[in-house]
């Protein structure tokens, strides 16, 4: 990040403004391949400087993030120039926005990454830039998996796989009907103990089972809203990880026997209702309120103190990241 900068740099006052969305991984049965975007979103601006590193951190989780080249964006944007085989990062300002919270399952690591590397990538000069494919692939290596990032980059359902050792994903359209609403608690589950939890085999019929309904899911969003709330039934993972999220395991149950198609968003432990239009959408938001306030619920307790809950209605954006670049 020091002294001359690389002929792979763009000029001093180069700006790139990256927008991206959050994301849910999973989506109930999708286990680790199905994911979808959310219209919640982080923004992005890297600025090319003289020399050394500057931050201008603000929102959702600036206070714990290091202002370092170890900071989740900074090493994404050094990882598209390794892909480019550009040599070092040049000196740059970070400005970032953030509204996705952190270790809540609403992908705010994925779209670090996506952001970072996207910016890396537009300041390659163009000759030197990734392709979408290429892009894919580095977001999906620094994630460990496809199912955040892809709808990411490219908004709405994704079906993602490994094959060989690379990463594909097919993005579906989501019907203009599902509503996502979003229950987010004010704790954090991280990433790595939800899926320490999880076992090395399943039954052969838990598997059956989920796999029907994963393909189900992707019927359901795409055309079928009506059958959302049979489409997220998973045997796979989320009730293995219930006992990191009491609370909110709570709140999924007690949605889902009164007919809300409810699930634990990624690893947790943010509550995504996926609703079947705006009417469904507030019945869902009423029914939260009702079951995380209620006195003898324990949706409304973590640890022995309460939890509070912020609930949003957010759309699936049918377009992912956006990049614009600019010359000062």
């Amino acid at each position: 990040m020091h002294g001359t900068p690389p002929p792979a740099a763009a000029p001093v006052g180069t700006a790139v403004r990256v927008t991206v969305p959050g994301s849910s991984g999973n989506v109930g049965p999708g286990f680790d391949s199905l994911g979808l975007a959310l219209g919640h979103y982080d923004t992005l601006q890297v600025t090319r400087i003289e020399r050394g590193l500057e931050f201008e951190l603000s929102g959702e989780g600036a206070a714990d993030v290091p202002r370092t080249a170890e900071h989740l964006v900074v090493r994404a944007m050094q990882a598209a120039y390794d892909a480019a085989g550009a040599g070092s990062l040049p000196p740059v300002r970070i400005t970032a926005r953030n509204t996705i919270p952190h270790g809540r399952g609403m992908g705010s690591s994925a779209s670090a990454v996506v952001a970072g590397v996207l910016a890396g990538n537009a300041l390659l000069p163009e000759e030197r830039r990734l392709g979408a494919d290429d892009v894919l692939q580095v977001c999906s290596r620094l994630e460990g998996h496809p199912d955040n990032v892809a709808p990411t980059l490219l908004g709405g359902l994704t079906v993602s796989w490994e094959d060989g050792g690379r990463f594909h994903t097919v993005p579906v359209r989501v019907h203009p009907d599902v509503v996502p609403v979003v229950a987010v608690p004010d704790f954090e589950v991280a990433t790595s103990v939800a899926r320490g939890l999880l076992p090395g085999t399943v039954a052969h019929h838990d598997a059956a089972v989920n796999a029907g309904r994963a393909a189900l899911v992707v019927a359901a969003l795409g055309q079928r809203p009506d059958l959302l709330l049979d489409a997220t039934f998973d045997l796979l993972h989320q009730p293995y990880r219930a006992q990191a999220m009491a609370p909110s395991w709570e709140l999924v149950t007690r949605l889902r026997e009164r007919g809300h198609a409810a699930l634990i968003s990624g690893a947790g432990p943010t509550v995504l209702t996926l609703a079947n239009g705006a009417e469904r959408a507030r019945a869902a938001q009423e029914a939260i309120r009702e079951i995380t306030g209620g006195a003898a619920s324990s949706a409304g307790v973590h640890g022995g103190a309460p939890v509070a809950w912020r609930v949003q209605v957010l759309r699936v954006p049918a377009e992912g990241a956006k990049v614009e670049t600019s010359t000062q």
